[in-house]
């Protein structure tokens, strides 16, 4: 009978090298969430089928809802109080009421976009953090359904001190790439908006990468995976607004599938076999 025991996976990591450990009298290999041990699995990831990530959206979707919904709330509240307190000290981009008593003005439209773009960036900054902090904890809800777990349902999980000042960083770089992209006549949004629809997900299941390795995987999946992702997504938005059809309200219930799909091409594509469990697990027993 073996046994190995791990305290913390900082013992873990020291205790044992080369990241090697022994499973079932067998030796093998854990990596530890490496980088470049993700970044081989995202190059040679298999080609995904588009109508069954679809079907399985739609599935877990089946399943996740109430809890989606608790997010979606949560971010919408966040999001409304923030721009509540920035519009009452005065730094919240507003739309020049002229623009609605005459004809349309192009012109006019440009100067706002830009000038949001500028000067919301405190608050989008605030915003991006709150929504990739509450959309991870989601992420790792699903993750628990969809293994079997029966672990608590922890929606604030990113908030934690351990990992708040990684997702502010990761909501400053999301922000800064936003910010860029609409300053480029909007069009570089549509291509960013894929790898950055990854930011949550690769946090939720790699938890342990730094800020800067988090942006590059979820750009190099989202290189990798653009066209499906983008694909099911606009059909998740499609889905999401029949919610509309019930008294408007309903778009609530709905606009949580919108954030399914980046989360099962990574869970196809990628996997998540030795990614997950090793900072709750005590004992590894034959």
């Amino acid at each position: 009978m073996t046994n190995c025991h791990i305290l913390k996976r900082d013992k873990f990591l020291l205790n044992l090298s080369e990241n090697t450990y022994f499973w079932s009298g067998q030796l093998g290999i854990y990596n530890m969430n490496d980088i470049d041990s993700l970044l081989n699995k995202i190059k040679n990831a298999k080609e995904l089928d588009f109508g069954d990530v679809i079907s399985n959206t739609i599935e877990l979707f089946k399943e996740v809802w109430l809890k989606g919904l608790v997010v979606v709330l949560l971010v919408l509240v966040s999001a409304i109080c923030i721009n509540l307190v920035f519009g009452l000290i005065g730094v919240a981009p507003v739309l020049d009421q002229d623009f609605f008593n005459g004809d349309f003005d192009l012109k006019a439209l440009a100067t706002f976009y830009s000038s949001s773009a500028i000067y919301g960036i405190p608050q989008n900054m605030l915003v991006s953090t709150l929504n990739l902090a509450f959309v991870g904890g989601f992420y790792r809800i699903c993750k628990q359904i969809m293994s079997g777990e029966n672990g608590y349902e922890d929606y604030f999980y990113f908030f934690q001190k351990e990992y708040f000042s990684k997702v502010f960083m990761l909501g400053i770089i999301y922000t800064a790439i936003v910010t860029i992209a609409q300053l480029l006549c909007f069009i570089p949004y549509i291509y960013v908006f894929v790898p950055l629809s990854y930011f949550a997900v690769i946090l939720a299941n790699n938890p342990d990468l730094t800020e800067m390795e988090i942006v590059k995987a979820s750009f190099a999946l989202g290189n990798k995976k653009w066209l499906i992702t983008f694909g099911t997504m606009f059909v998740a938005g499609l889905v999401a607004m029949l919610g509309i059809l019930g008294c408007v309200i309903g778009i609530v219930f709905t606009m949580s599938i919108i954030y399914l799909p980046s989360f099962l091409i990574y869970k196809d594509a990628i996997g998540f076999d030795g990614m997950h469990g090793i900072n709750d697990i005590d004992t590894i027993q034959e």
